[in-house]
């Protein structure tokens, strides 16, 4: 059974017996702070469980989404060097809220494992606890259990939600794998989880464990069972590793295409296997990489994927790539993978576009460190400048490590890490984190509001991390003055660049960024030296800082009308502007239409066209609240703060330490490029202004006047003559449809006087000319009816390629299958394909081989027939 099949059975199963059928919940658990991410199908029933919350069902079945990856179950190290630890993985289960207990529930699984799923009793396992005299009872009694394959267990046959609350005992279903795999039995001493491995735990809630410890009965008793779909179909695959089974080996073998590689065994492929999934149900449920918590959690699993995929090979952009094939394996259950497949390929697409300019400086720091060692420890303090420095997750490093049989100083990591902690807390000192501490007093002067130039004093210089008296020609580094022009990243506008010059330097500022007060000029010296106390004059570039203010003030005017347009429950959740564009992220509960962007726009232009002077006030937070100014998303602030007004009466009045306009008409025109999805209940507008704006008129007015050439229009009836054209196309396809009917009924008829009888089954293998996929299902159809009883395999060859359809009459499908008749033949032809047992799709891209494999149909029929 394919994996999408036994999750289907599984919930077919229990809908028969009562149990009402429950979507997975989010991965995000809804109102519980006790849980990262949600980690197993009882966690959406957890108030039921409690009391809290009543269903209108007392029986449910779910196959539920889960990401184990953080917190306090942590499967990320492993993930990729075992047969079955994964992030991402999906939980069955079944549920009785007071209504059936151990009787039935064990009854319940013994039947679906052996009866449904066919497994052989004798592969199978139990445990109890060791005070559940019932349960071992109903296994041996009711069940017809052998007692010498029952193990009574302790601890792990115990389940609580907490410390407080609804508890019970548990009973466990292990398969064996055989003797082949070393191992002994749950409880024995050679119980190492390999051989014997556990499929599915029926935990039976029936106390309350109360502050004092004591167990009291519950009124009514519950269950709560879970069985991985990634086990359970390795076993019914015959497989012992989880990512041998047909849904990963699909994912690894477009990971291995993506990356390049002929190893299908590389335990890099099975990390991107793994990781693709729990990233992209991790977007999909409003999780977005970044530094804290869940967010945090999510860059670690994407970038830990992209570096095994750089370790195979890759030299390009690939993860984001796999999001297509994913949804090909779990699209059809999980219909929120198709909808938001361009999002979360965006999504990670940025993430890997932001780790690859990391990723080289990190492990050129690791290598160098790896060279110097002496030993295989790698010391904490490495560790930590690359955590902390250059955005490597420590399991990242420990995966490098262990590839090189080194290990990591977690000890000093922790200490580098809690140094770090008492600094932050040390208002006067100016921390930067790399592997030692630079102290400075007082902060970084910011003259850049009133100037483009002007001079400052080195204060500080760092090169690859460390604090040095000077930087060379050729050098890159790090410059901090005691004062700047240049603005540091900050509020999402981005950091200025330009040049620092005197005495024959010359150094290229390709970033700017703040630290604690302090200004972090980003370069390299083209020219000279510079050095500790040198007096540089500083030079922006003036052309980018202007666009960029145009840029950041139409920020600002864009919020408040879309405030004015959809009402006060928007606020900003993010921007980046620079000197190409500005991204503004909001919250809203859908997407915009196109008039309300319209407004919008409209709203931004005549603020710019009113051409109102941009006013800028230095005030305490309090008075800037009484002033009704609204704080940007994401910022912290002092005791005094910068409020910005731009647009008459006041139209946005906002906290902004940013660089702006002198007047709104300085930024010209504004004009908005898209609109979409972010997260859950976040969108995302791109717009440009001055220039920018419009050379995007003129690139529209020039396609414009391309449609109307063509059709010989003027832009005045240009849209009557595109909806002529699309009713006269619709009109073709109708017509077109039409006669490919007529062509299956005459080629159906016409065909099937070539099937053939094979031991009293009627086989027809058939290519048909011209025919598309479409019109090859309608012959299909044909053939059917005409046959009455049969086994059909059709074929169509359209450029190069190979389109096939199988169709087995329904009096058959018993005894042999479309979607395996399709797996084996467009397989022989170089494609794959599948499908139900009554019809399946797919193709091939050997179309030399087709005459040979529609020759050979009849003898596979034969040789597949079940009696």
């Amino acid at each position: 059974m394919k994996t999408g099949e036994i999750r289907e059975a599984f919930l077919a199963h229990f809908e028969s017996h009562g149990h009402q059928r429950v979507p997975s919940s989010s991965l995000v658990p809804a109102d519980d702070p006790t849980l990262l991410f949600t980690n197993a199908g009882m966690n959406q029933f957890k108030d039921v469980f409690l009391g809290a919350e009543t269903r209108s069902y007392s029986r449910a079945v779910s196959a539920q989404r889960c990401v184990r990856a953080g917190g306090k179950h942590n499967d990320l190290e492993n993930v990729g060097y075992t047969a079955r630890h994964h992030t991402f993985f999906e939980m069955l289960g079944n549920f009785s809220f007071g209504d059936y207990f151990k009787r039935e529930a064990i009854r319940f699984a013994w039947d679906f494992l052996t009866v449904e799923l066919g497994l052989p009793r004798e592969k199978l396992w139990v445990t109890v606890h060791i005070t559940d005299d019932e349960a071992e009872k109903i296994w041996i009694e009711d069940i017809g259990f052998p007692a010498e394959r029952i193990s009574r267990l302790d601890e792990d046959n115990f389940w609580q939600m907490g410390d407080t609350g609804p508890c019970g005992p548990s009973s466990e279903v292990f398969y064996d794998h055989g003797e082949d795999v070393p191992g002994g039995p749950p409880g024995s001493p050679d119980d190492d989880l390999d051989r014997y491995i556990e499929i599915w735990n029926l935990v039976f809630m029936q106390y309350n464990r109360s502050a004092d410890g004591e167990m009291a009965p519950l009124p009514k008793p519950s269950v709560d069972t879970g069985m991985g779909l990634e086990r359970i179909a390795a076993i019914l695959q015959g497989v012992h590793s989880n990512y041998d089974i047909d849904l990963f080996q699909a994912l690894i073998q477009s990971a291995a295409e993506m990356v390049g590689t002929d190893d299908l065994k590389a335990s890099s492929l099975r990390v991107i296997a793994d990781h693709i999934r729990s990233s992209a149900f991790l977007i999909i449920d409003g999780v977005l990489p970044g530094n804290e918590g869940r967010s945090y959690v999510l860059r670690r699993i994407m970038r830990r994927a992209i570096r095994h995929g750089n370790k195979l090979g890759a030299d390009a952009l690939f993860f984001h790539k796999l999001v297509p094939s994913l949804v090909a394996e779990m699209g059809d259950f999980y219909p929120e993978l198709r909808e938001q497949q361009t999002r979360i390929e965006d999504v990670i697409r940025g993430e890997e576009e932001q780790f690859a300019r990391t990723l080289e400086q990190g492990m050129v720091i690791l290598n160098e460190a790896l060279a110097e060692m002496s030993g295989t420890v790698i010391p904490g303090d490495v560790v930590f400048k690359l955590y902390d420095t250059f955005g490597f997750p420590v399991d990242l490093t420990n995966d490098i490590a262990r590839e090189r049989d080194f290990s990591l100083d977690m000890e000093g990591y922790e200490a580098a890490m809690q140094a770090q902690r008492e600094r932050s807390k040390e208002g006067g000192a100016f921390a930067v984190d790399y592997n030692r501490t630079l102290t400075l007093d007082g902060e970084t002067l910011f003259t850049g509001y009133d100037e483009s130039t002007g001079s400052g004093t080195v204060v500080a210089l760092l090169r690859d991390g460390e604090e040095v008296n000077a930087l060379t020609a050729g050098d890159n580094g790090i410059v901090i003055l005691d004062r700047t022009p240049f603005y540091g990243e900050s509020g999402g506008q981005a950091g200025d660049s330009g040049y620092l010059r005197s005495n024959g330097l010359r150094l290229e500022i390709s970033d700017t960024t703040k630290a604690r007060g302090h200004h972090l000029h980003h370069g390299k010296v083209l020219e000279g030296s510079i050095a500790l106390g040198d007096t540089v004059e500083c030079e922006i570039d003036n052309a980018i800082r202007q666009k960029t203010r145009l840029n950041h003030s139409a920020t600002h005017l864009l919020h408040a009308a879309l405030r004015y347009e959809l009402g006060d429950h928007v606020a900003q959740k993010g921007s980046l502007v620079d000197g190409q564009r500005l991204r503004f992220d909001f919250s809203n509960p859908e997407a915009m239409t196109p008039e309300q962007l319209r407004a919008v726009e409209d709203s931004v232009n005549a603020q710019i066209r009113a051409n109102v002077e941009v006013t800028t006030q230095i005030m305490s937070m309090d008075e800037a609240r009484e002033a009704g100014a609204m704080a940007l998303f994401g910022e912290k602030y002092g005791d005094e703060v910068r409020v910005l007004t731009m647009g008459e009466n006041g139209f946005s009045v906002e906290l902004c330490g940013g660089t702006h306009v002198e007047r709104t008409g300085d930024i010209g025109m504004f004009r908005i490029l898209s609109e979409g999805g972010l997260a859950s209940g976040v969108r995302r507008i791109e717009a440009v202004t001055g220039e920018h704006a419009l050379r995007e008129m003129r690139t529209v007015d020039h396609a414009l006047g391309e449609v109307c050439e063509l059709l010989r229009a003027t832009t005045d009836n240009v849209r009557d003559k595109v909806a002529a054209l699309r009713s006269q196309n619709r009109d073709l396809e109708k017509e077109l449809a039409r006669l490919k009917q007529k062509l299956a009924s005459s080629a159906g008829s016409d065909i099937t006087a070539s099937a053939i009888d094979v031991d009293g089954v009627k086989v027809l293998a058939a290519a048909v000319d011209g025919a598309d996929p479409g019109a090859l299902r309608g012959i299909m159809d044909q053939c059917k009816n005409k046959l009455g009883s049969g086994v059909i395999l059709l074929a169509a060859v359209n450029d190069d390629k190979v389109a096939l359809v199988a169709g087995v009459t329904k009096d058959l499908t018993e005894r042999v299958r479309a979607g395996d008749l399709m797996r084996e033949f467009a397989g022989r032809l170089g494609g794959k394909g599948g499908g139900r047992p009554d019809m399946a799709q797919g193709g091939g891209t050997e179309p030399a081989l087709l005459p040979a494999a529609l020759e050979a149909v009849p003898a596979w029929v034969a040789e597949n027939l079940k009696a």
